[in-house]
């Protein structure tokens, strides 16, 4: 897989410029004045949008904190940056790129970020949207027999299927891939992998996709960029084929007049108040990382959205900092990758294995006699010809953790990649590759690449860290709403179970909140 795809690790020590921003040195009585609002969010992903959101519609005045910036699509098609020109958008503050060739870029507030742990490297995205600027548009329900492998019996899976799931999905508005569009050349990958996986014997269907075709068909036609039909996804999409949250979620939070998102600025300190209230200490930064200001902010209700990693180091450092004294020893722990593991078959034949995106199929193998698996061909850059590249998921046990780092004051993370979980998934991926090999006369690259995720779950997880209504224990109006309250794994995609959750969470909130 590595002669395939050129994807490097980062040393920790190269992303210095991450952490630079990261912690003010200033304490909340420093500040001459303070500002006062009655919610604060902190992210803007699947969880914070759907948070800001049902705030807003319910006329609490809100402010989002986002590190990162916006990304407006343009006209002339040109926000993000792309795989043949990559610059400073791709990355999160790094001096090089992230994905394949490192290619040396100027130091800015970037699209993608990476936490590199030991064992594992984790990608999120940055920017008011959160990772659906980078993610691959899936929008995937796992089933009732999944979803109880990585969640307590204590959430009621008929209740999301009928009331949770439906709600996200009318405002993300997904739909498969239609036949006109699959039929092109451009997913010629994507009709490929489901010819062979029906030839296995395997269930294999369209995935559901918070996509605009009607977009990609001026993709094909000329008339917008060309983003989606080249795979061109992890860096954002130009033509605003992706259904990212800033046209939805976000834009309807905003235009209840009552919900302020406020980009670039990176939270640095949680502080519980006497009167129970939330102190909470941020940097303002330009888009270059540099700090141009210090803010203090007051509010009522607090809402952790920062995704699992940004959520679990605040909690983390608030913990060890004593600013959140009755957070308890679960804190940075049950952390998981969601089974994610990059592989890629070799064909015979041109596959055009770069085009054609996102990830419109999928292969669903549950009675795999190993463990059960779920894998999605995806377009990549640079693949030889005749390939065809997948991401492999399963049920990862949450068996990673963090602990805090006080001399970067930051968090670490570890994952024990050869752990027998992780092996038996290896295993079950393995075993539906190689039914695809003898059906097809293909050949797996090799074994399945687990050394990085694209979907960190966990950290602060339900149950342990708070309810499953995102509470956390001993703080009534601290919740969280994100991806950190997973247990490791989500059974499939997270992001629209994700924002399900959250969708469940925010009515328990609003139903029974202090007035």
């Amino acid at each position: 897989m590595s002669r395939l795809i050129k994807r490097r690790h980062f040393l920790q020590a190269s992303l210095a410029a991450t952490t630079s921003i990261g912690i003010s040195a200033i304490r909340g009585s420093a500040f001459n004045s303070e500002e006062y609002v009655e919610a604060i969010v902190i992210g803007s992903g699947f969880g914070g949008a759907v948070a800001s959101l049902r705030l807003g519609q319910a006329k609490i005045e809100t402010i989002v904190l986002e590190r990162g910036r916006r990304w407006p699509i343009t006209d002339a098609g040109d926000t993000f940056a792309t795989f043949e020109k990559p610059d400073g958008r791709t990355t999160w503050l790094s001096p090089t790129t992230l994905f394949f060739d490192q290619s040396p870029i100027d130091i800015y507030t970037g699209v993608l970020d990476v936490k590199v742990g030991n064992g594992i490297t984790a990608y999120r995205g940055a920017g008011v949207g959160g990772s659906s600027l980078v993610y691959s548009a899936v929008t995937y329900q796992p089933n009732r027999e999944l979803f109880y492998k990585a969640f307590p019996r204590s959430i009621n899976y008929e209740e999301l299927d009928k009331v949770y799931y439906p709600r996200v999905r009318s405002i993300l508005n997904p739909a498969p891939i239609p036949d006109d569009i699959l039929q092109t050349d451009y997913y010629l990958a994507s009709r490929i992998f489901m010819e062979q996986g029906a030839k296995a014997g395997l269930k294999v269907r369209k995935q559901s996709m918070a996509v605009n075709w009607d977009i990609v068909r001026q993709e094909i036609t000329g008339q917008k960029v060309p983003s989606a039909i080249n795979g061109v996804l992890i860096y954002g999409a130009n033509s605003g084929a992706k259904n990212s949250l800033d046209k939805n979620y976000l834009k309807m939070a905003e235009a209840t007049g009552h919900v302020e998102i406020r980009s670039l600025h990176v939270v640095t300190r949680i502080e519980e108040l006497n009167n129970g209230r939330f102190r909470i200490v941020c940097n303002q930064i330009n888009e270059q990382g540099m700090i141009v200001g210090q803010k203090s902010l007051i509010c009522r209700y607090l809402f952790l959205a920062a995704g699992s990693i940004g959520t679990t180091e605040l909690l983390l450092r608030a913990k060890v900092n004593g600013t959140l004294r009755r957070l308890n020893k679960y804190v940075g722990q049950f952390w998981g990758t969601n089974g994610d593991a990059l592989s890629a078959v070799i064909n015979k034949y041109p596959t055009n294995p770069s085009q054609g995106g996102p990830a419109t199929s999928v292969i669903e193998h549950f009675d795999n006699p190993i463990a059960p698996v779920i894998i999605e061909q995806t377009p990549l850059p640079n693949l030889q010809n005749g390939v065809i590249a997948s991401l492999g998921q399963a049920i990862a046990k949450p068996e990673g953790y963090f602990t805090y780092n006080a001399s970067t004051q930051s968090a670490d993370l570890f994952w024990p990649t050869n752990s027998p979980n992780n092996q038996k998934n290896s295993q079950a991926l393995q075993y539906t590759y190689q039914l695809l090999d003898k059906a097809n006369d293909t050949t797996v690259a090799g074994p399945p690449d687990s050394n990085g995720t694209t979907h960190p779950l966990g950290g602060a997880v339900m149950e342990k860290v708070c309810n499953t209504y995102g509470q956390v224990y001993g703080y009534r109006n601290l919740l969280i709403v994100d991806g950190s309250m997973i247990p490791g794994s989500a059974g499939a995609n997270p992001s629209l179970t994700i924002a399900a959750l959250a969708e469940r969470c925010m009515d328990k909130f609003l139903l029974h909140r202090i007035r």
